[in-house]
């Protein structure tokens, strides 16, 4: 038996959409295909992009118990994405709700117990293990499970060798979704139009990006920071607090066509990155 542990998500940005156009309306504005939440008890992550298919916001979308849709992003984000997906809210039969602080968010890894009520509890592979998330009323936040939370190094030690993306050191507005790898898990090819789809789509035929994020590890001894690889060859991004014996795991951007993967750690000497294997 796993022991389960928490990740206090505090009170992320979160917009409730109801009404009869509410689906179809979200399908237009996200690159995930929102019916695969119906009737699911699953939280899924999209991203929402600009007509030329590039981010501007990662969130996640799911159905609430009473029908309606929640998507959630960046607690500062409340204004700005609610302002982008009503940009195109004309004559759709849908209500916005800002939800923002109302609910607390905890994400639970390992042997989860049920969730009381009222708390609403999805599926979710955050940080690229299964796990569920909890939506806590915020009037109820004696019912906040006291229930360990992850040190903050094994944390970032998961997220770092699952090769899952974070804003501010791997996603930015403007990244081209393929780049980072959100095409596998955020984007839809089968739903049909929304913002941005031709752009996505037309990456997918061609096959290639610029760059793409990429697994990498490391001399567990090198001291290394995010910044530039030599030769130009592309930017690391994150590296693992924690070493797994004689190694770390990293993120990077690597350009196309890049093979020689070193970069100058604080010592000064040049040290070599190698692809992991996944």
């Amino acid at each position: 038996m796993v022991e389960v542990q928490q990740i206090n998500l505090g009170s992320p940005t979160l917009l409730e959409f109801r009404g009869p156009d509410a689906l179809r309306f979200l399908n237009g504005q996200l690159t995930q295909d929102v019916r695969r939440v119906v009737g699911q008890k699953i939280s899924l992550p999209s991203c929402v992009t600009d007509v030329k298919g590039k981010l501007q916001f990662r969130v996640t979308v799911m159905e609430a118990d009473d029908g309606v849709f929640w998507v959630s992003g960046l607690a500062d984000w409340a204004e700005m994405l609610e302002a982008r997906l009503t940009r195109y809210l004309i004559a759709d039969d849908v209500e916005v709700i800002d939800l923002t602080g109302s609910y607390h968010l905890a994400h639970l890894i390992g042997t989860v117990p049920d969730a009381p009520l009222p708390v609403i509890a999805r599926i979710s592979d955050r940080y690229g293990v299964s796990g569920i998330d909890w939506w806590i009323p915020s009037s109820q936040s004696h019912m906040i499970p006291e229930i360990p939370e992850f040190d903050a190094a094994v944390l970032e030690s998961l997220r770092i060798a699952n090769g899952v993306p974070a804003w501010g050191p791997e996603l930015q507005e403007g990244l081209l979704p393929p780049e980072a790898l959100l095409d596998l898990s955020d984007c839809s090819y089968n739903k049909g139009c929304y913002i941005g789809q031709e752009v996505i789509s037309r990456i997918k035929s061609a096959g290639k990006v610029n760059k793409r994020l990429t697994r990498l590890l490391c001399d567990s001894q090198a001291v290394l920071s995010p910044g530039p690889l030599q030769n130009g060859a592309g930017d690391l991004t994150s590296v693992s607090p924690i070493a797994r014996g004689a190694v770390r795991d990293a993120l990077a951007y690597i350009k196309r066509g890049a093979t020689d993967l070193s970069i100058t750690a604080a010592d000064g000497h040049a040290h070599a990155l190698t692809r992991r294997e996944v």
